[in-house]
């Protein structure tokens, strides 16, 4: 329609579609609130910052450090406040009032499990690259080559005794005169039931990477999902993914899109918003805040 802004046919589209996937990188928890550096890395890891120096928690979390107790120091925290404590904002309970009780699916390489927590039906989500809520063993095989563990009550304990506090709602706290170690105690450190090797967190960095019955399952669901839709009036709804791994989401939007003439595209990102001639007439490319672009569409 003449005089349409994007966010406009946004609306329109998201009012129109028979069923909605949407596609979530890490642009859209930043937006969200979930940075990895400035205010948030120098109040969790102060110690770690004038140690080694560490300007973003992304990062830090691939330093060789000299002992487990170290490691984690570190990665209890980082697990800590990006999967266990307050959400910085109210982004995702925004995007859920745009989607419930509609026909959706979501695929995200996200791992902080935001989607779950506001309240995203857990049957319509497939986490790509894994969980922070989740330890796997750092050598799996056998009884571990395909389980997962939840991690919740450890992480917990590791940062309790480095000294933070952890409010009633989550929220990490520095002891009385601010000094925390940076180690946890050996008898702390998470060792896997089934094999007895230390553990890791389960994210996808390498070929030693968990993908447990829960993974498969969510796999064959979107799957299934994307087949029963394919001449439906489907929007693919890409929020804040770039270039790191645009096999995973924004590549396959675009081929599916593309082989339906009913689909639309939209992409909203800061500075990566674009898409391929071919689709161009059936996509909106939003180069604008996700939360702000989100809270009009609300």
């Amino acid at each position: 329609m003449a005089g349409q802004t994007d966010t406009e046919r946004l609306a329109r589209s998201l009012s129109q579609a028979d069923a909605i996937v949407i596609g979530a990188g890490s642009g859209l928890s930043t937006a969200a609130g979930y940075t990895y550096d400035g205010d948030r890395l120098l109040r969790y890891f102060p110690d770690f910052v004038a140690r080694y120096g560490f300007t973003d928690m992304y990062s830090g979390g691939f330093y060789p450090f000299d002992t487990p107790g170290e490691y984690w120091a570190y990665w209890s925290r980082y697990i800590w406040i990006n999967r266990y404590g307050p959400m910085p904002s109210d982004l995702y309970r925004r995007l859920l009032r745009l989607v419930k009780g509609r026909d959706y699916f979501v695929l995200t390489t996200n791992v902080d499990h935001c989607f779950q927590r506001v309240g995203f039906d857990k049957m319509r989500l497939f986490y790509t690259q894994g969980d922070y809520g989740l330890f796997q063993s750092a050598e799996p095989q056998g009884a571990s080559a395909h389980r997962t563990y939840d991690n919740e009550d450890a992480v917990r304990r590791m940062v309790l005794s480095q000294g933070f506090r952890i409010g009633a709602d989550g929220q990490l706290s520095l002891p009385d005169g601010g000094r925390l170690s940076l180690q946890v105690p050996r008898d702390l450190l998470p060792v896997c039931p089934d094999d007895g090797r230390p553990m890791v967190p389960n994210l996808r960095a390498d070929d030693t990477f968990v993908e447990d019955a829960g993974w498969h399952a969510a796999a064959d669901r979107y799957t299934a999902f994307l087949r029963s839709h394919r001449d439906a009036r489907v929007l693919y709804l890409e929020l804040g993914v770039g270039m790191n791994t645009p096999g995973i989401i924004k590549y396959p939007f675009w081929q599916l899109t593309a082989a339906n003439p009913n689909a639309i595209y939209a992409c909203v990102t800061k500075d990566e918003a674009w898409c391929p001639g071919q689709i161009a007439g059936r996509s909106m490319c939003i180069d604008a805040d996700i939360a702000d672009v989100v809270r009009a569409l609300d």
